[in-house]
């Protein structure tokens, strides 16, 4: 088999070499920004890197000319510090104010204010009134009880009387009915007719006595 020549071969490689890369071409497309950028990335990060080497190289060299240099470190002073230097600079002084002695007024014993206990009589409630009235004071039923009915209880008939009828409200008279016969009741209801013709009381006793009669 004859061998081609050097040149040939070199160039039929070229064109294989192109084949392939074109066909790698899309897949090279997409990956190239990102390959681009960490290429980028880690030139910038090899270059400081070899920077901050060289610093130190520099340092080395001036500690064993010129010796070490205290320098305080950063990290001594705060911004807390410098804040409240600035807050004890800037605040303004303050005066005590004078102090004035208080000054007590004494009032006279004659001249004291007259109370309720002076005057007992002006102050005093009177009877019959207040909160407890109801149950303190007496009703008064001659001011209830008609003249008429008052000069007619001279004259009137024993039940009247004994039950003290003129005194007794609807209720008390109905229970006090209870142990009345019908003379009784008829007399009652006379009674009323004539003085004070109460109609609940003339309707409670015609009752009884139509009850009675029967």
């Amino acid at each position: 088999m004859i061998r081609p020549p050097y040149a040939a071969r070199v160039a039929a490689g070229v064109v294989v070499t192109v084949l392939e890369e074109t066909r790698k071409l899309p897949t090279t497309a997409i990956t190239l920004p990102m390959s681009a950028v960490s290429q980028t990335l880690q030139a910038v990060m090899r270059f400081q890197q070899g920077i901050a080497e060289m610093a130190i190289k520099g340092d080395d060299i001036f500690e064993s000319l010129l010796g070490r240099a205290e320098e305080e470190p950063e990290w001594a002073t705060f911004d807390e510090d410098d804040d409240a230097e600035d807050i004890d600079d800037s605040a303004p002084t303050v005066s005590a104010a004078p102090i004035t002695p208080a000054t007590t007024t004494v009032t006279p014993a004659d001249e004291k204010p007259e109370t309720a206990d002076d005057d007992p009589e002006a102050t005093a409630a009177p009877a019959g009134t207040g909160r407890f009235a109801l149950y303190s004071s007496t009703p008064d039923i001659e001011k209830d009880t008609p003249a008429g009915a008052r000069r007619s209880a001279k004259n009137a008939p024993e039940i009247v009387v004994m039950l003290d009828y003129d005194t007794l409200t609807l209720a008390q008279l109905r229970a006090k009915l209870r142990g009345v016969g019908l003379p009784e009741l008829k007399e009652l209801a006379d009674y009323e007719k004539g003085n004070r013709a109460r109609a609940p009381f003339l309707t409670m006793l015609d009752n009884r006595v139509t009850a009675a009669s029967k």
